[in-house]
């Protein structure tokens, strides 16, 4: 679906209406800024750009949209790495970047309510002088919203024992595609019927657009010890992770780079891992000082057993955000050892994590693409860095080919496309191999439900968009929506 230039004049004064002229953006050198989310392969410039400064405004976009037949998409921060806040050239970016109103911090509840754009790091910071914090935690967490963080149900470091965004989100408020406002979930642990929210968390945006969100806050544990141990390759680093886990120690968090992410690491923030690393863990254990102390002395021996050649003991918060420094920048260091690259994300079983990674190894030299490795090995997310220099012929093509093998190699083995990225439009074309045609089918049949216009967040998640009151099953010809223009069969 799309506008003429006549429909997007009259659309552009409509939303000038709704939230006021210095809020919508229709220079095209303004509307560049807002082409890509953190996903640079994939730019497109947006019809227009609107900043709604809140809910009553976001509905009023929406519903102008709805009326224009005019697509949309709803972007935060703007940190996602699977395109999923792509814009549409003919359609409207939403961006909730200046709704960020931290609205209520309620310790009693174990509660915090927030608008869309707050940054994920500010609810901690909002709750911890009442020794609370919010748990899920992004590498990108002091730049990514709570919105975007819904929207991809995004995971973390410490989600191996904390669990994703879904599992922090008790309400939400929202506007549909259709342009009303309704409310999912609340302040209590549960909500009676359909769960609808946990539909909600992890839709990218295709079932409408967050406005509030109320979150589940973490105590503040008594302790909190990390320890880093190198080891000479991934195998043992593996082995060990697979050892702490078998022994019944849910860490907050393991998390495992390579020798290649830790040399980028080194050259951009000087995070001083011990020499000569084929990888390194960073472990990390919280909770009752008791429980913490003996747990940690049976990680320690678990890594030394496992052949840890070195082992270091964060001795204060300084030393301990030093390990971490290294492993939260990895994404944007690797830019200083290769001039373009691609992140990945997918998902395998913990005791396949040595045979996945001989085999990326071995596509790596197959294809001459280096490959670093950063993940959290805890729960078998994978962040494979693929690298490549887009002014080498064949390099791109090369690295897209090893990209693909990789999530191919997850789904083998029992895993998954994706962890904490989401599908957006990177991975749409990965998703006939998880699921068959019936399973696409059905998930298109709830995205009708809420959007039966197709205007939210198209082209994303779905390899080929079905248009809603179509019958399900195997088509004959050309889908309407490819003849438009507007999806591509793969």
């Amino acid at each position: 679906m799309s506008t003429t230039t006549t429909d997007l004049t009259a659309l552009a004064a409509a939303l000038r209406a709704a939230v006021g002229p210095d809020r919508v953006l229709s220079d095209r050198q303004e509307l560049r800024t807002y082409e890509c989310d953190g996903l640079a392969q994939y730019k497109v410039v947006p019809a227009l750009v609107a900043l709604p400064a809140d809910a009553a405004q976001c509905a009023a976009v929406v519903r102008a949209c709805v009326a224009a037949g005019a697509p949309f998409v709803a972007r935060g921060s703007g940190t996602g790495l699977s395109g999923g806040a792509l814009p549409h050239a003919d359609g409207v970016l939403i961006v909730t970047s200046q709704m960020r109103d931290i609205l209520e911090v309620a310790p009693s509840d174990e509660r915090a309510v927030v608008q869309p754009g707050v940054i994920n790091l500010a609810v901690s910071r909002a709750a911890n002088p009442h020794g609370w914090y919010y748990a899920p935690d992004p590498s990108s967490q002091q730049i990514c919203s709570i919105g975007g963080n819904v929207a991809e149900n995004s995971g973390g470091a410490h989600c191996l024992k904390y669990g994703f965004t879904t599992n922090h989100v008790t309400g939400v408020e929202l506007v549909t595609p259709d342009g009303d406002r309704v409310r999912l979930g609340g302040r209590a642990p549960d909500a009676p019927g359909y769960d609808l929210l946990g539909a909600f968390v992890g839709s990218e945006g295709t079932l409408g657009i967050a406005t509030e969100v109320t979150v589940r806050l973490t105590r503040l544990p008594e302790s909190v010890r990390t320890l880093l141990a190198a080891f000479d390759s991934t195998d043992q680093a593996g082995a060990a992770t697979s050892a702490i886990i078998a022994a019944g120690v849910v860490p907050a968090a393991v998390e495992m780079m390579d020798a290649l992410a830790i040399s980028a690491a080194e050259a951009a923030v000087h995070c001083g891992y011990p020499p000569g690393a084929g990888a390194v863990l960073i472990v990390e254990l919280d909770g009752p000082e008791p429980e913490v102390a003996a747990q940690f002395d049976q990680v320690e021996r678990l890594c030394r057993d496992n052949r840890a050649f070195e082992i270091r003991i964060a001795a204060d918060d300084v030393e301990r955000a030093l390990f971490w420094k290294g492993r939260k920048s990895a994404f944007a260091a690797v830019g200083r050892i290769s001039p373009d690259y691609i992140v990945q994300d997918g998902v395998i079983p913990r005791t396949a994590l040595p045979e996945v990674l001989r085999r990326i190894g071995e596509l790596s030299a197959e294809r001459g693409i280096r490959v670093a490795n950063v993940f959290h090995a805890g729960d078998g997310n994978l962040h494979p860095l693929v690298l490549f220099d887009a002014a080498v012929e064949g390099q791109t093509e090369r690295a897209e080919e090893v990209s693909g093998a990789i999530l191919d190699l997850c789904v083998r083995h029992g895993g998954s496309i994706t962890g904490e990225h989401g599908v957006g439009m990177d991975k749409a074309k990965y998703m006939p191999r998880m699921f068959t045609a019936d399973d696409l089918d059905t998930m298109q049949l709830l995205r009708c439900a809420f959007d039966p216009a197709g205007l939210a967040n198209p082209g994303k998640v779905f390899p080929t968009p079905r248009l809603c009151g179509e019958v399900p099953g195997r088509r004959k010809g050309v889908h309407p929506a490819q003849e438009a223009g507007l999806a591509e069969v793969f």
